[in-house]
């Protein structure tokens, strides 16, 4: 096998890999809503890390077989695989709209990286160093806190996590390749510090991830992450490592083009995901009116059911026949239920109250008598 044939390969099942991952993170996510960021107790868990470092793994040896112009952009075929494999594994089956999104998004990303070219290898000296850290840790952690604001809104939540996630991992990215450059020279003491920092970004893109598939699927910030994780490294990369896009002017246009169809596909991923949260809402708001509502709904219709008083009878005037007005604010005698003649004898009856179920009289009720009582008490009697 050849090594263009071999890093192809590679970067086949590193995609594979962070797919995986990204399924057994989303599960997890799912499963588990009360930890946000890092549940350590689940061995789900442990295993979406496994997977994701398995593939940075074979990425890094894709690019040690193959020129970073092919092996980038096969990394963007992360959410086309993890689609098919959601269906597959766990049944969640992705909507037209989001695979729309998700080839957008991966189309684009392929053929914005397949357009930046290389430089000289050269790396960032301690000032450049500082700065990028403190700058990319500023907007990480705006990221977070514009999310923890959008509590309410879990897809836009979900995005700007996913957005952070990137943010961190494209920066370890950076830091790895500076590192690289500088062990050609062999390692120094100096290289701790940047070391630390590699460590703290790929942590903090690890949790964010986490964070990120709680409330927003797996489409939507796979493709985020997916897309902003090259895209930041390859912006430093222009900016501070002297890369330049291919083509000149042509290669600047066309890879201007590629970002609008990436970030069309991310916008639709984030709307068809916000769509979905919307009707859930309104699912959520129809079953709670009708079950907190249907006694108050039925008082209702029965009230207005009823006959209201008209101006022309007094207040004091008490109704003589049912097909009267009732006036709902005064007390009115009711029939009580009739018990039969065998309460309106015994020793247990009121005296001096009569016991007679009709309209305009007092009545008073007795206790139910038992009958097997009665009978006995009849019988010593006699």
């Amino acid at each position: 096998m050849s090594a263009l044939a071999l890093s192809v390969l590679l970067s086949f099942v590193s995609a594979v890999a962070y797919a995986g991952g990204a399924i057994v993170q989303e599960r997890v996510a799912v499963s588990s809503p009360g930890r946000v960021y890092a549940p350590l107790r689940r061995p789900g868990w442990w295993a979406a890390v496994g997977l994701n470092g398995l593939g940075g793994l074979l990425h890094v040896v894709a690019l040690a077989y193959g020129p970073l112009s092919l092996v980038q952009p096969l990394g963007a075929l992360t959410i086309v695989f993890a689609l098919p494999m959601a269906a597959l594994f766990v049944g969640r089956r992705a909507c037209a709209t989001a695979w729309r999104g998700a080839i957008m998004a991966t189309v684009g990303l392929a053929g914005l990286l397949s357009l930046v070219g290389s430089a000289d290898v050269q790396s960032l000296d301690n000032a450049q160093r500082v700065l990028v850290a403190v700058v990319s840790a500023g907007a990480v952690a705006a990221l977070m806190v514009t999310a923890r604001a959008a509590h309410r809104h879990p897809a836009v939540r979900s995005i700007l996590l996913a957005v952070a996630s990137g943010v961190a991992f494209g920066m370890a990215s950076v830091f790895t390749k500076t590192v690289a450059v500088d062990w050609t020279d062999g390692v120094a003491l100096s290289d701790v510090p940047t070391l630390a920092v590699i460590g703290v970004f790929a942590a903090a893109g690890l949790l964010l991830s986490q964070a990120a598939y709680r409330g927003g699927g797996l489409a939507a910030p796979l493709a985020t992450l997916t897309v902003v994780n090259p895209v930041v490294a390859a912006a430093v990369g222009i900016t501070m490592f002297g890369e330049t896009f291919r083509y000149g002017t042509t290669g600047t246009l066309l890879a201007l083009g590629c970002g609008v169809v990436a970030a069309g596909g991310l916008i639709l991923l984030t709307t068809e995901r916000l769509g979905d949260e919307v009707q859930a809402e309104r699912t959520d708001e129809d079953v709670t009116v009708t079950a907190a509502d249907r006694e108050s709904l039925a008082l209702e219709k029965l009230l207005a059911g009823l006959p209201r008083q008209s101006a022309e009878v007094p207040d004091t005037e008490v109704p003589d026949t049912v097909g009267d007005a009732i006036d709902l604010d005064e007390r009115v005698v009711v029939p009580a239920p009739f018990l039969g003649s065998g309460a309106t004898d015994g020793d247990d009856a009121p005296p001096g109250l009569p016991l007679r179920p009709f309209h305009d009289e007092l009545y008073v009720p007795r206790a139910l008598l038992d009958r097997h009582r009665d009978r006995h008490r009849d019988r010593v009697k006699s």
